[in-house]
Formats: C-alpha cells, structure tokens, sequence
C-alpha cells in the first residue's frame, strides 16, 4: 500500500474523512434501518472497520468501502434478529430429545467456539467470519478487503488452524 499523502491511518486524514462522509452515511443507513440508535451504532461500527483496516484500503476507494460495510454491518444485524426471532418463536417448554446434560455440553461448546473466534487476530477473524458466517467467497473477500485471494487464502488456514487447535475439526 502507497503510504503518502493521503494515508488513512494518519488521524487527520482519518478525521477528515469522517467529516466528509459521516453525515450521508448516516442518512444512508437510516435509510435502511429507520432506527434512530442502531443507525449510530452502525455509523460507529463502520468507521471503527475503517481504522482497524486503514492499512488495506486505498484512499481512492474509501467511500466505497464505507458503504460495503455498512450494507454489512446492516446486513448481518438483519439475520441476527430473524434468528433471534426464529428462537423466540419457539413454544418455550418445547418437547426435545435432548438432555440438560447435552444442552449444558452444547452450550459450553458454543461458547468455546466464540472465545476462540474472538481469540484470532483480526485479520484472520475478519476472512474466518465472511466465510463462515456470511457465505461470501474468497474472491468476494478478496475485493471487498481489497487484497489477494491468496491473502484471504492464508488468513483462512491461520484461522482453521487455530480453530482445529482449540475446538477440534470445525
């Protein structure tokens, strides 16, 4: 990456480009949410990507690199909720086959698998989670992130390393 004149990482330029796009991200994000608070919190969420990735992206594509994260960021907050739903939809004493002991060993497993998750750098965490979680391709990655397939190729097998390493086959 060109390191120069306009370095992202370098907090007034950093600052400059929240001034210049805040406002209509903003709007923008309303636009899909129509939630006052989860706006803000995407907003926040999405500039914060921005710093933690400064490095990897481009000056001349900051804009729309804004955008793709926070259609993500929106987006993934959208399949949180119909899961949540889907779950509070469930008759709450539900007839299962499953014991407590299982549902305590699952939930204990989950929980793992969220620790460790969070345990990885962030990179390799960021590649791990738009596989895994969001479905996206590693050429998707590739170009959302803004770097090689191989990259995302390397940060997907430092991550089921780790994974493997903690959890066992994932």
């Amino acid at each position: 990456m060109r390191k120069g004149l306009h370095n992202i990482c370098d907090e007034k330029i950093f600052e400059d480009i929240f001034k210049r796009y805040a406002k209509d991200l903003k709007r923008y994000i309303f636009f899909k949410t129509q939630d006052i608070k989860l706006t803000e919190d995407l907003l926040q969420e999405t500039f914060i990507k921005l710093w933690d990735n400064c490095d990897n992206v481009s000056y001349g594509k900051v804009k729309s690199y804004l955008y793709t994260v926070a259609t993500n960021l929106f987006l993934n907050h959208k399949k949180h909720e119909k899961v949540v739903r889907k779950f509070q939809s469930r008759p709450f004493n539900s007839v299962t086959n499953e014991t407590p002991e299982f549902k305590l060993i699952e939930q204990e497993f989950l929980s793992k698998i969220e620790i460790t998750i969070a345990s990885l750098p962030a990179k390799d965490r960021e590649v791990f989670l738009l596989n895994r979680l969001e479905k996206k391709k590693y050429k998707e990655i590739a170009l959302m992130l803004q770097i090689s397939i191989k990259t995302v190729e390397k940060r997907m097998h430092n991550a089921l390393l780790v994974m493997k390493k903690e959890i066992g086959n994932v």
